[in-house]
Order: C-alpha cells, then structure tokens, then sequence
C-alpha cells in the first residue's frame, strides 16, 4: 500500500510518498480501507511548524478520514467488515471533558493519520457517518464540522434568534454558517471578497461584512445589533481578530476560540475584557459522542458540506498546494483510488 509521510516540517517538499505493508488489525482493532481524506489548518500550521500540538516528524499527516471496514481484529463488535465509518479527531476522548488522560494520540501529530490507503484502527474510535453522504462529504467532519457544531450547542445552546458571528470561508466557517441555520439564529459572517459573501448568503448568512474593507468591523457588527452584540462568536483568527471580536460581543455573550488563523497582535485590552462582560472558552473539536450527536442532526437536516475542490491521491502535493494558497472556499478533499470488496 502507499502512505504519505511528513518526514520535516517547513516546506512541502518533506511530504513524500511511500511504500508500506499492509497493516493487520489486533485485538478490538479494524482494517479500513481509506476512501477520502481531507484537509484542514492544523494541517498546514503542522507543515509548517506553527502547530500548538508538538507534532512528531515522521508521520502519516491528516486528522480526517472516511473509509471502508476490510477486515476485524480479535473482539472487535463495534462494526462489521463492508461498514463505512470516520475517525474521532481524538482517539482516546469518547466523551465527557477533554482530559490530559484523553486527549493523546491526535491524527498525523502524535500518532500515524488518514493520508494512506489503509489503515488500522480501534474500533472504539470510530463512528457510522450518515448514510446520504457521499464519501468526500463525510470526509470533511471529523474535525471541522464537529468543531462548528460544539461552539453552537457548548457551553451554552443557542437559542432560535440569537445572533453568531462567524469568520472566513473555511471548513469551520462554514459548518457554522450551515448550522447556525438550522438552528434558527441571525448570522453575521466576516468574509474578503463579494463573491465569497453571495456564497455565505446562499449558504444563510443573515449579513455580510467585507473586513478588507472595514478593519474595524466589529463597528459594522454593533450596528447590525442595534448596540447590543453577538451572542456568540465563532473564533477562528485568533491573534488578529480577538480584539474586535471583543468588541463585538454582547454583555454575557461567548466568544469560541477554535484557531489562530490570522496574524496580529498577541495582547486583549483589559478594560475591553471587563467592560464587555464576555466570556473566552476554548474549544478542542469535540468527543466521539459529539460527533454522533452531530450525525444525527445531519441526518435529519440532510445539511450539504461544502466541497471546493477534490484531487485524486496520485494529486497529493496538488491539493496540499492548492489549500496552502488559501483561495478555497469550503473544504479539499483527496479522493483514494483503490478499491475492493470487503473480507470477512
């Protein structure tokens, strides 16, 4: 089988393609064999060594996977071979609190990830993925929809008419556009170009703000809640967009801090932080009971993820490329190219 391999980090050129045996599953274990993978910003920040995770050389890269059950270690009754199944962002967190105890092992930093064609797995850190999704689209949830979905409905569920303001046009982003929707809040999305704001309004979007044009926009966003805020924030920028986001948020209010996507300033106005009365939670993507959760809210809404584009695996550095230059709007999806009948 062939696998890619991050054996450096600064450059894509240390991503290389090799040649592996096929694994065997052990006890309570399962041989997938991966259909679709995709990509996201802890990806490129590994890559290119502005990751928070302390990733090791070496490794298979990529959190997101979706592939096929091939064959069943000792024990293993979770699923039966020819079950298409996802991996948790986090291996070892079922459910409950993110601990020190659970949170090990994460996906192409600590441990081996999705980028190759089969892969073995505990059967404890998988979930079904629902049905009408093709195998690109459940490619896309592990991390960025379970993510989007846990700064709704964590710490505290939004309400039908509150208001979240969202950032960008990535996979996070998005997902949170898709389920704010569902859930019947106002949205507000900060995005750089029109044609990007008509697709955030076709995706729900209540208002748009082009933030190349107004820098200071949580200006815009105080306007378009006559003085009052956001309810929630979904924090995607990070350094460069915390101090607005501030600004931004009602009394009582959340900001979501999911990523540091945007370059700026490391320091938050004290004053800003009392006077504003909100509260700054971080989130880490989500447990396995999360991401069922979730499943069963896309079942029942049959919600669309967004797919920019979808490269083969042979176009590996194409798609790693493509992402890097940030003009995605929506997730990348590479595509696997081997296929097989499921042994029992």
């Amino acid at each position: 089988m062939y696998s890619y391999q991050l054996n450096d980090f600064g450059s894509i050129d240390h991503l290389q393609r090799v040649e592996e045996p096929r694994p065997r599953p052990g006890r309570r274990q399962v041989l997938i064999r991966v259909a679709a993978v995709s990509l996201n910003y802890r990806d490129l920040a590994i890559l290119h060594g502005k990751s928070t995770l302390s990733p090791q050389a070496g490794l298979i890269p990529l959190s997101d996977g979706v592939g096929y059950i091939v064959e069943c270690g000792e024990e293993a009754t979770r699923f039966t071979c020819g079950d298409r199944v996802a991996g948790i962002f986090f291996p070892q967190w079922l459910g409950g609190r993110l601990t020190p105890g659970n949170s090990g092992g994460a996906w192409g930093s600590r441990a081996d990830g999705w980028l190759t064609e089969y892969k073995v797995i505990d059967e404890a850190s998988l979930v079904a993925v629902p049905a009408y999704l093709s195998d690109e689209q459940a490619a896309t949830l592990p991390c960025a929809a379970v993510t989007a979905w846990n700064s709704l409905v964590q710490s505290r569920p939004l309400q039908p008419g509150e208001t979240v303001l969202t950032q960008g046009t990535g996979g996070v982003a998005l997902f949170a556009v898709q389920f704010a929707r569902l859930m019947g809040l106002k949205i507000i999305a900060l995005t750089s170009s029109e044609e990007k704001a008509a697709r955030l309004r076709e995706l729900g979007a209540t208002h748009t703000i082009n933030y190349r044009q107004h820098p200071d926009w949580h200006q815009q966003v105080n306007a378009l809640t006559d003085g009052v805020g956001v309810q929630r924030v979904v924090e995607i920028g990070g350094p460069g967009t915390l101090k607005n986001s501030l600004k931004s948020t009602a009394s009582g209010g959340e900001i979501a801090l999911l990523g540091f996507v945007a370059a700026g300033e490391q320091t938050v106005d004290f004053m800003t932080l009392f006077t504003r009365g909100a509260t700054v939670r971080p989130f880490s993507v989500g447990s396995r009971e999360d991401f069922e959760h979730m499943n069963l809210a896309l079942a029942q809404s049959e919600l669309q993820p967004v797919i920019d584009r979808v490269y083969a695996f042979s176009e590996t550095l194409e798609a790693w490329r493509y992402f890097d230059s940030q003009q995605h709007c929506g997730k990348v999806v590479i595509r696997m190219e081997t296929e097989e009948p499921a042994a029992r």
